[in-house]
């Protein structure tokens, strides 16, 4: 942990003195990253060195996509194309929605397969203290939304007297994502699991399909209108069918 943290934050630094509009959802993951590993620390999880591992293939996969995209912008998978070009004048809460959006229907049904072997999956007892690990973060996540908020308000975010009513409604919608999207994530985790068992070229077929619905969903995030509604709608994760 201590590791990526460092990564995180000479990634972070570069990205700060380009001006690069990426800083905002890494500042945010950065932070939250810190705040995960407080909560191993505190002993929250039932399986800390399990969870250690996982967040640090999680949060690498996010660090490849970044440096790929800096390297070549049509590098990365499809998801993170469309979150890292989206427009440099959008507010900051606008790419780190899309950061988000992109990781976690993408990346993270992928590291969940990555740091759970198949005899794990089948091994009742273990499955289940994986996933509520895995549900355990939505604590942390949910502890950092207002503070991230205050955080991205001071960085430039928008704010009308009608956004400042709605905060405590929007934070409680975020809430609701987060869980609804963690559901899905665990479901399409063990889908790629299925596949897996079939041979690579079954589990590319279905990485290729969580690219193009992942992908589908930050398209639907860049369209102009109301975003809240539209992920009230359509919910804030993807499913694999």
């Amino acid at each position: 942990m201590d590791a990526l943290v460092a990564r995180m934050r000479e990634v972070l630094a570069s990205l700060q003195a380009a001006r690069d509009p990426a800083r905002f959802f890494l500042g945010t993951y950065l932070r939250t990253t810190v705040a995960v590993g407080a909560a191993i620390d505190a002993g929250r999880f039932e399986d800390p060195a399990w969870v250690t591992d996982w967040d640090v293939d999680f949060a690498e996969l996010y660090l490849d996509a970044l440096a790929a995209h800096r390297r070549d912008p049509a590098a990365p998978a499809r998801p993170w194309r469309l979150a890292f070009g989206a427009r440099r004048d959008l507010a900051p809460e606008a790419h780190v929605l899309l950061g988000m959006n992109a990781h976690i229907n993408f990346d993270l049904p992928q590291s969940l397969v990555r740091v759970i072997p198949p005899a794990d999956f089948d091994d009742p007892a273990v499955r289940a203290r994986r996933r509520r690990d895995h549900e355990r973060i939505d604590g942390v996540l949910a502890s950092r939304i207002a503070a991230e908020d205050a955080v991205l308000h001071r960085a430039g975010g928008r704010r009308s007297a009608l956004d400042r009513l709605l905060a405590p409604a929007n934070r409680t919608a975020s809430h609701v994502f987060l869980r609804e999207s963690r559901r899905k994530v665990w479901a399409n985790a063990g889908r790629l699991d299925t596949a897996r068992r079939c041979g690579p070229d079954a589990y590319a077929r279905r990485v290729a399909e969580l690219e193009a619905v992942s992908a589908d969903r930050v398209a639907d995030l860049l369209r102009p209108g109301p975003v809240l509604l539209r992920l009230a709608v359509r919910g804030f994760g993807v499913r694999l069918a």
